[in-house]
């Protein structure tokens, strides 16, 4: 064999080789991307569900919100009627119902209590007077009450009435 003929095949071989080997790298390549579109696909086939679902829980939540609503007006209706298509009625009643004025009052008592406020109970039991109707024991009433008012708007906000108006109690007496 001659030298030639001898480099030739080795060329051959080399270059044949060398094909083997980019044909495996192509082949290796081509399996990689269909692995990677076939996981592609299996994300986009979980992320679908997984959005379906989620569709059919907010249409499943629209439903029954809206079947809510509608008891809640066959119940509405049906009180309005039985209380003869008095609002006002109707409005009080649900507002007891759901403890509305329980909750109200129990606000004004929180907001109350870090107020610390100072409660005065003034009585006008008229002096022993009996109860004949005279005017004036009313307005004897009103001037015995002023010290005690002047007392309490002063402690409570420290404004003091005019001269003119009156001077405040010195004790708890009462005029």
């Amino acid at each position: 064999m001659s030298l030639e003929i001898v480099l030739v095949q080795e060329a051959n071989w080399e270059l044949y080789n060398k094909q083997k080997a980019a044909e495996a790298i192509l082949y290796e390549k081509e399996k990689e991307a269909q692995a990677q579109k076939a996981t592609a696909k299996v994300a986009f086939y979980a992320r679908q569900q997984l959005a379906n679902g989620e569709l059919y829980a907010k249409q499943k939540e629209a439903t029954g919100l809206v079947a809510l609503a509608q008891a809640q007006g066959v119940y509405i209706r049906t009180l309005l009627d039985v209380l003869g298509g008095n609002y006002n009625a109707l409005r009080d009643y649900l507002m007891i119902n759901v403890g509305m004025f329980q909750e109200i009052a129990k606000i004004n008592g929180e907001a109350v209590r870090g107020l610390q406020p100072k409660i005065s109970i003034w009585i006008n039991d008229g002096g022993g007077e009996g109860g004949n109707g005279d005017a004036m024991k009313e307005v004897v009433g009103v001037y015995r009450m002023l010290p005690l008012l002047f007392k309490t708007v002063h402690e409570q906000t420290g404004m003091l009435p005019p001269p003119w108006m009156g001077a405040l109690p010195d004790s708890n007496d009462v005029y």
